[in-house]
């Protein structure tokens, strides 16, 4: 797995789909290639690719930020195996209440990150095909 690291990669993966969501999270996908406008390759080598965007808005304290970006990146690696080769991002798009997590890198707040990941890449996973067996009349 790799990592995202340039901005345009990261804008390259937010224009792509939004193939999962949570209540706090979404993950976004594009298919690896140049960008589109420069012709320029920006993922160098055909693999996952993942990044993490914890915006301030949504979590105010670095170290939240942080501990949040860290699950992020220990449960894509988990489930890297799972993921197309494709450039991924996993966006918080909704604060965890701070009258529930009170304190801003507790055991809680991280278990409840790593659960909701979790459904996070469980959702993004592409859909089964139907059996021949049920499509028979």
């Amino acid at each position: 797995m790799q990592r995202l690291k340039t901005r345009p990669q990261f804008q390259a993966a937010l224009a792509g789909v939004t193939v999962a969501r949570t209540a706090h999270f979404a993950l976004h996908r594009c298919a690896l290639g140049a960008a589109p406008e420069t012709g320029v390759a920006l993922f160098d080598a055909p693999d996952v690719w993942l990044g993490a965007m914890v915006p301030k808005r949504w979590a105010r304290r670095a170290v939240t930020r942080n501990a949040i970006k860290r699950q992020i990146y220990v449960l894509g690696a988990a489930h890297a195996g799972e993921l197309p080769q494709a450039a991924h991002v996993v966006r918080l798009r909704a604060a965890f209440d701070r009258k529930e997590f009170v304190s801003a890198s507790s055991d809680r707040l991280k278990t409840a990150v790593r659960l909701e990941l979790a459904q996070l890449f469980a959702r993004s996973r592409p859909a089964a095909p139907p059996s021949a067996a049920k499509a028979a009349p």
